[in-house]
């Protein structure tokens, strides 16, 4: 069965979340509420995660073992869109050994007298790790964009760089996967209200954050750019329906432990004699 766009209810998962390379994206068709595919309500998802969990951590063993190769994770999403929670329960169990997060803030300092890649690039995985970016150097063709703090001369060209660069991590071997979580309008006002409502969370919550509710339209059109203009055979983008965590949880923990299965790490092959005696 062929599908236009991003979703298709009889798609195989996790391709049915996938963006299909040059083609358009309408993320106003997609509802971010939604839950295609899911095995049952709240409570019958939530039951399959510890097994997600489980896998994902066997595999994981298995990469870092192996030391070769490496995954690269990363998740961009507006304000309050679910990134840090993703991290927090996607990879509960995971060796911290072989994970690496890394959330990028606004260059300051070294990272402003260099291309706007080299900090990514030395953030990225080394081998036998996963490497999680949350937030990354698609802020370089965002909010960048959005709010005009580049010349659109010098972020329009950022695309063709950006592909350029993640084929240079694929050929050295880094599987890479891109994750948008899609949330509504509403959703994310509901969110930085309880932001602003509960103080454990208030510290989280800055006057920057009212920015992507502003400039919400802009912000929708320059995701559907980077979408449509970046997602690769090499390095797909896959949109998450993520107003309901639950399900974000479920769909994104499908995505890795399908993306590690096809790159099948293996145990490196014992020592064909172990020593007669260990000194």
């Amino acid at each position: 069965m062929r599908c236009s766009g991003v979703v298709c209810s009889n798609a195989v998962m996790p391709e049915r979340w996938r963006v299909e390379p040059g083609k358009p994206v309408r993320l106003e068709s997609i509802d971010p509420s939604s839950t295609p595919g899911a095995p049952g309500g709240k409570a019958e998802t939530v039951a399959t995660l510890p097994a997600f969990h489980e896998r994902l951590a066997a595999l994981q063993e298995r990469l870092w073992a192996e030391h070769r190769r490496s995954l690269l994770v990363v998740l961009q999403a507006l304000d309050a869109g679910g990134k840090d929670g993703t991290v927090r329960h996607v990879f509960r169990g995971v060796n911290p050994q072989g994970t690496t997060v890394t959330s990028f803030k606004v260059p300051v300092g070294e990272e402003v007298e260099h291309d706007f890649l080299w900090r990514v690039h030395r953030a990225a995985p080394a081998t036998g790790e996963i490497g999680i970016f949350n937030r990354s150097h698609y802020e370089d063709v965002l909010a960048v964009r959005v709010l005009g703090l580049a010349p659109e001369k010098v972020w329009k060209a950022r695309y063709d760089l950006i592909n350029a660069f993640e084929q240079t991590l694929h050929h050295g071997g880094t599987t890479i996967v891109k994750i948008y979580l899609h949330i509504s309008k509403e959703e994310q006002r509901r969110r930085l209200q309880a932001r602003l409502d509960d103080p454990d969370k208030r510290w989280k919550f800055s006057a920057a954050d009212l920015e992507a509710l502003r400039h919400w339209d802009e912000y929708r059109e320059a995701y559907e750019d980077a979408l449509v203009k970046t997602s690769t055979a090499i390095a797909p983008w896959y949109v998450i329906p993520a107003d309901r965590k639950w399900y974000r949880n479920w769909v994104v923990s499908r995505i890795l432990v399908k993306t590690l299965r096809r790159m099948d790490p293996r145990y490196p092959q014992p020592m064909e004699h172990l020593p007669a005696t260990i000194e």
